[in-house]
């Protein structure tokens, strides 16, 4: 049906900050930047838009499980990828 969502997808953009480049920000297309703590939004500085993306179960991500991801997405309006953590012998 027109309108219709399938549930296996998740539309959502994508931003990072100015202060920290290397942590991207997804946000659910059904929610507002207001889901996002006030505390976070500040740490990230000044948002600017990556890109837009559907998500489902078979679109790999190069650093995030696109499962956690989605499911994030769906119980609270966003996800946050961190950097990958570097280990030191």
């Amino acid at each position: 049906m027109p309108g219709e969502r399938n549930a296996d997808v998740v539309p959502c953009t994508i931003y990072k900050g100015r202060r920290r480049p290397d942590v991207y920000l997804y946000l659910s297309h059904d929610e507002s930047l207001d889901c996002v703590p006030d505390s976070l939004l500040e740490a990230l500085g000044p948002l600017e838009e990556v890109m837009t993306l559907e998500l489902h179960p078979g679109r790999p991500l190069a650093q995030a499980d696109v499962h956690r991801v989605m499911q994030l997405l769906r119980e609270q309006g966003f996800y946050l990828q961190l950097p990958p953590q570097r280990e030191y012998l």
